[in-house]
Order: C-alpha cells, then sequence, then structure tokens
C-alpha cells in the first residue's frame, strides 16, 4: 500500500467516528426538541452535515485509491448513514490499515531475505 492510500484510509478512519458520534447527538437533540424546549437541531445539523460531507468525500477518495470491490465501497458507505455505522467503519478500517502494515513488511522482510 502506497502513501496516499494509507493516508486515504486514515482520514476515513479519523472522521467516521466523529460522525457517528454527531449522528447520535442530532439523534438526541431531535427528542429533546420534541419533549422540552432544548432546540440544539440546528447547530448539531450543521455539525453533523460537515462530518458527513467529509466522510463522503474521504469515502470517495479511499475507494478510488484502495480499489475496493462495490461490496466494501458501499459497505463503508452503509454505515455512514447508520446511526452508529461510523464506529464499525473505524473498527474495520483500522483493521485494514494493520492488515496491510503487516503484509508491506512481509514483503519487506522477503525482498531484504531474497537480495
Amino acid at each position: 500500500m502506497d502513501l496516499k492510500t494509507a493516508s486515504a484510509l486514515r482520514r476515513l478512519r479519523l472522521v467516521s467516528a466523529p460522525e457517528a458520534v454527531s449522528f447520535l447527538l442530532l439523534l438526541v437533540c431531535s427528542v429533546l426538541k420534541r419533549t422540552t424546549d432544548f432546540n440544539a437541531v440546528p447547530v448539531m445539523g450543521m455539525v453533523h452535515g460537515v462530518l458527513f460531507i467529509l466522510y463522503v468525500i474521504f469515502w470517495a477518495d479511499a475507494w478510488s485509491r484502495a480499489k475496493w470491490p462495490f461490496g466494501t465501497a458501499a459497505l463503508y458507505f452503509v454505515l455512514s448513514v447508520l446511526p452508529t455505522g461510523g464506529f464499525f467503519a473505524e473498527r474495520k478500517l483500522k483493521r485494514e490499515a494493520e492488515n496491510a502494515v503487516i503484509a508491506s513488511r512481509a514483503r519487506q522482510e522477503q525482498a531484504v531475505k531474497t537480495s
């Protein structure tokens, strides 16, 4: 995995958990708006909207750089629209990055042994 691909996956991973938190907070604010006089929906809606747009931009970049199959890309997109999906996306992306590092180190060791 090259540096640009690793960076794209890292950016997606770093925005996925905050996007999920903002989604949950927006849902809480929506309930509070209906049940109390507290109305933070406009603020949380803006925060969540910005984080969601960042997620989609980073998702598209990661998809093109990592050359995911359609199913994997679709899974990461579906996780972005589920209230807690961002947490699962972050965990899967972390595992994918760790596996890529392990594979890269194994290739480097193999290259050193054959040289």
